[in-house]
């Protein structure tokens, strides 16, 4: 793997749609601020539309304008100069202008070229697309980024996989989840590996449970019908909280490599339990079918809960609560490993106050929550903690989890990415859930989602909101 990107023609499909405005292009501008892009780069932007290259920088810099960093910031001119736009679509019959811009490209950088291509498209054109990179010469030694959903069922997943792997070598594929890119998810193995103390904690024997938690406020305006074909349990549970599930759970991997690390993390999958539906709530915020591209009738899930356990002996026992939806409370990232209480010499001590917290959230933070002797003559327990926010380390210099990755795809580094045999095991745990899904449940708007879901950290509670 190298150390220095060389250079470099990123092909970013779907380059004028939502996702990529919102994260790959700013993701894109975040690395040239900070030294991190190839010497030698061009970024090709495809679409159906015919678009020039002077009128794709402008919407570019729209982009940044709205999601930041602002053009600003940063060496504007100089990255403007290096975008360019190929139009006319890209299909297996048809590569549009594509080829001649990639050509163009290639001759003007000088150098053999890394050929990277970013699907920031719809999963439902994934397969074509790759069929098309394959008929017109754009696969061979490139590197391929797929987004989320790989698959919408295990049906669908093993299709998609079988028809990249059909085109590409698996060293090829980048199957990204920016959960993975985010500086606290990391540091859930991190801290953990380098800090004994710690690692003596990770297991059945001191953890009374997990809870892995993600409200949002947000709703789902903008992706109304992307979301309705989709809904929580395929957007965030099979992919995100299994994930960091996963980070959490993973056995000391022989090293941090991409390939130990990868399969620490896929081996821990294929030991979830199948979800039982009776551990599961599936709920849908009160006004859901009223959103513009909402079917009228909608089931589509908008929170899920569920208990899941881990058949292993490290984890024997151990309930991990995962929790997520739209239109909830509060916005969270919390990864909790809830310590078992002791039982002498001290009595009567309250449950679940000792706590250590990673919020995912921006630059990440680590919490831990003790109980200490209150000070005075009497002997008084009360709960105290500490927060380690990790952006305020010493040369902390934190990059946004799409920078992350796509920097690590530019490195051809893919620790932080998934398996084909871990997310096979996903679809596995999930299977028995969406073959039999529970009731949905009407939550309001603002609410910590359906109170049915309690009863999942029984005999105790969810950290947030209770």
């Amino acid at each position: 793997m190298a150390t220095t990107p060389g250079p470099t023609v990123f092909v970013l499909f779907g380059a004028t749609g939502d996702l990529a405005r919102r994260m790959v292009l700013p993701a894109f501008y975040t690395l040239a601020i900070e030294g991190l892009l190839p010497d030698e780069w061009i970024l090709v932007g495809n679409g159906r539309g015919d678009v020039s290259h002077e009128n794709f920088r402008d919407r570019v810099r729209e982009a940044l304008e709205e999601f930041g960093p602002k053009p600003s910031q940063g060496p504007w001119s100089s990255f403007a100069k290096r975008l360019r736009f190929a139009g006319g679509g890209f299909n297996s019959d048809d590569p549009g202008s594509l080829l001649d811009v990639i050509g163009d490209a290639r001759r003007d950088l000088g150098a053999e070229t890394e050929l990277v291509h970013y699907l920031a498209i719809p999963p439902v054109a994934f397969p074509e697309i790759t069929k098309a990179l394959a008929q017109h010469g754009l696969a061979a030694k490139s590197r391929v980024v797929y987004e989320k959903p790989f698959g919408t069922s295990p049906e669908s997943f093993r299709t998609l996989n079988r028809q990249v792997h059909g085109v590409l070598e698996e060293s090829q594929v980048y199957r990204i989840d920016h959960f993975l890119g985010k500086e606290a998810t990391q540091n859930l193995h991190v801290l953990r590996f380098a800090n004994q103390a710690v690692a003596a904690l990770w297991s059945s024997e001191h953890v009374e449970s997990v809870q892995i938690d993600v409200p949002e406020t947000l709703g789902i305006d903008d992706r109304a019908v992307f979301y309705d074909a989709t809904g929580s349990v395929l957007d965030m549970l099979v992919t995100h909280l299994f994930q960091v599930a996963a980070e959490v759970a993973m056995e000391p991997p022989a090293s941090l490599g991409a390939d130990d690390l990868q399969a620490a993390r896929e081996k821990v999958i294929r030991s979830f339990r199948p979800l039982d539906p009776a551990e599961v709530v599936l709920g849908q915020f009160a006004g859901y079918k009223d959103v513009k591209g909402v079917a009228k009738r909608s089931s589509t899930d908008t929170f899920v809960a569920a208990r899941m356990w881990i058949d292993n002996r490290r984890w024997k026992g151990v309930p991990f609560l995962l929790r997520t939806g739209k239109r909830m409370a509060a916005s969270e990232q919390r990864v909790s490993l809830v310590l078992r209480t002791p039982s002498q010499p001290l009595k009567d001590l309250p449950p679940q106050a000792n706590v250590l917290t990673f919020s995912l959230a921006g630059n990440g933070e680590i919490d831990l929550s003790l109980l200490a002797k209150k000070p005075g003559v009497a002997l008084e327990v009360d709960p105290a903690s500490v927060s380690l926010p990790l952006a305020q380390l010493p040369d902390a210099d934190p990059l946004p989890p799409y920078a992350r990755l796509i920097h690590d795809v530019l490195l051809g580094d893919r620790a932080l990415f998934t398996r084909p045999d871990g997310l096979a095991a996903a679809w596995k745990t999930i299977t028995p859930l969406l073959e039999n899904r529970p009731r949905i449940i009407s939550y309001q708007p603002g609410s910590w989602g359906p109170a049915k879901a309690r009863s999942l950290a029984s005999p105790h509670r969810w950290l947030l909101g209770e």
